[in-house]
């Protein structure tokens, strides 16, 4: 996933410069691993962002961006996305699926396909949340091995029934051809980097396969 991790000191310079602007601006990483900074200039009133060529913020590097993805609506200074279910795989703030519009605030995390991307609105909030530029949000931390585990134990969820159970520690060792003793290793590691270690062992399986659905970690395309 591409998305803003902890800056270099020339990245940061750029980031202390376009807060000093005191405009709007977007910070995100393209398929090159590059800082990308996004102005919104003054008089904006709104910008498309996508894949395609008509696309205002343009996403090309990532397929699961949709050619027009989501819009974000600037009114008397106030960020607002806007996703109607225009996108194919859906818009993230915070790790929660937008339905129509949000209001974003200063650090707010956006994601769009895999891409991250930090909204700043210099002089709107507190400095902690500045601080929030180059954090990385958690599923942008999931390794390639422990993202397939993921996408196995929501298997089950695919025809979205509302009985449906996480697949079994063996089920996703024999679709993947790992040991159990691996797909353990690697649950443990997600249970912590999604949120989850905390709760009773019995309810962390359903509540892990959950909280990948919702947050857009797993999408249901891939299962």
């Amino acid at each position: 996933m591409n998305g803003p991790r902890a800056a270099s000191a020339p990245e940061l310079k750029a980031q202390i410069e376009a807060e000093r602007a005191g405009l709007p601006f977007l910070v995100l990483r393209d398929g090159e691993d590059r800082q990308r900074i996004v102005t919104i200039a003054a008089g904006t009133t709104e910008l498309w962002v996508g894949r395609g060529p008509s696309a205002d913020v343009r996403l090309e590097w990532d397929e699961e961006v949709s050619a027009l993805h989501a819009q974000l609506e600037m009114v008397r200074g106030e960020c607002t996305l806007v996703d109607d279910g225009l996108s194919r795989n859906g818009s993230y703030v915070n790790g929660q699926r937008v339905h129509g519009r949000c209001h974003l605030r200063d650090g707010d995390a956006i994601r769009f396909g895999r891409t991250a991307i930090v909204y700043r609105r210099p002089g709107d909030a507190a400095p902690e949340a500045t601080a929030l530029a180059t954090e990385t949000p958690a599923a942008a931390t999931i390794s390639p091995a422990q993202r397939k585990v993921l996408v196995a134990l929501c298997r089950p969820y695919k025809d979205g029934g509302s009985f449906a159970t996480p697949a079994t520690n063996q089920q996703i060792g024999a679709e993947l051809h790992l040991s159990v003793d691996a797909v353990k290793t690697h649950m443990r590691a997600l249970f912590e980097k999604l949120g989850v270690g905390d709760l009773p062992q019995n309810s962390k399986r359903a509540a892990l396969a959950e909280r990948a659905l919702q947050s857009g970690a797993v999408s249901s395309r891939e299962l």
